[in-house]
């Protein structure tokens, strides 16, 4: 075997070792270590724990001065297996690929480190480990992103719409106003009206029960051109920072999340509040509907025949 094939299939500290420039750095590692992770882009993967492996290879610039046994002077090992924890319950992922990235941007905005190897494995998915191995350095990483303080974060104000308040002639008029008072704005909807296919099994249920929600947020985005139909937290990041009203598709958000939403998707309401509890939004206007039975954040009832919000 050919010392290339050989370092392609070693423990990434071995790679390391063989990139080494003129001046070596110090390492760390973490080897083997195995965390039980939702993770895929198959169907089938959804919802089931299936075994990751992580071996990962830091390479840290040398202190010039003494040590001094003090652990506050270099990076420490569970700075590494943190940043694979905030990771993991970031958001649900599809790749190893995208997984890999994010853990090593993190480990790189620690100030010692230069350099990362990144192998992820999965380990239940065949015969043998199918993963990915990435190498990220300083220059090259992401730089970190200015996330401000939590005052600085945008509060929405979601609003949630029954079927009767999207047909109202009072829509344009509530957009209107939504639109000058300079807070950002998401719809939340529910199914439109009429019942949906039933599958009698749960998961192939809830999947349809979201996509029904999602179709009827297609039906209020005809309503207005001002009304953008969005799935994911970085359009959302991005609409709330400039000004543009959106409409909740929940199906990816609902799917990804780490710990999903209690309510169902026929419950739209409590769907919405759990919703703005997760945008940290500074109300939920609920226009048509009932109350929630709790709400992480201050709920205002209006009827959809008053014109101003």
């Amino acid at each position: 075997m050919s010392n290339e094939i050989r370092l392609a299939f070693a423990h990434p500290r071995e790679r390391s070792e063989a990139m080494a420039g003129p001046d070596p750095m110090d390492r760390i590692s973490l080897r083997d270590h195995i965390v039980d992770v939702d993770i895929g882009a198959f169907q089938t993967e959804r919802g089931q724990m299936q075994r990751v492996c992580f071996n990962v290879v830091v390479e840290v610039r040398p202190l010039s001065d003494p040590i001094d046994d003090d652990v506050d002077r270099i990076l420490s090992y569970d700075r590494v297996t943190e940043a694979i924890a905030h990771e993991l319950a970031a958001e649900r992922l599809n790749l190893l690929e995208t997984l890999a990235e994010r853990v090593a941007d993190r480990i790189l905005l620690e100030p010692q480190a230069m350099r990362a190897f990144v192998r992820i494995e999965k380990l239940d998915r065949g015969p043998g480990a199918l993963g990915v191995e990435i190498v990220r350095s300083r220059k090259t990483a992401l730089a970190p992103v200015d996330i401000g303080t939590e005052e600085d974060a945008p509060h929405p104000r979601v609003v949630f719409l029954s079927n009767s308040a999207i047909a109202a002639p009072h829509l344009t008029g509530w957009i209107d106003q939504l639109e000058q008072d300079g807070i950002p704005a998401i719809f939340c909807i529910g199914a439109p009206d009429g019942e949906a296919p039933r599958t009698g099994h749960a998961m192939t249920q809830r999947r349809i029960d979201l996509l029904a929600i999602e179709m009827n947020a297609w039906v209020l985005a005809s309503k207005d051109p001002r009304c953008v139909v969005v799935n994911t937290r970085t359009e959302l990041d991005w609409a709330m920072k400039n000004g543009q009203i959106c409409v909740w598709a929940p199906s990816k958000i609902v799917l990804d999340a780490v710990d999903g939403p209690a309510p169902h998707p026929r419950d739209p309401v409590a769907l919405a509040a759990w919703f703005a509890g997760e945008m940290q939004a500074r109300k939920l206007w609920i226009i048509g509907g009932t109350p929630p039975e709790t709400a992480p954040v201050p709920v205002r009832i209006l009827p959809d025949d008053q014109a101003r919000l």
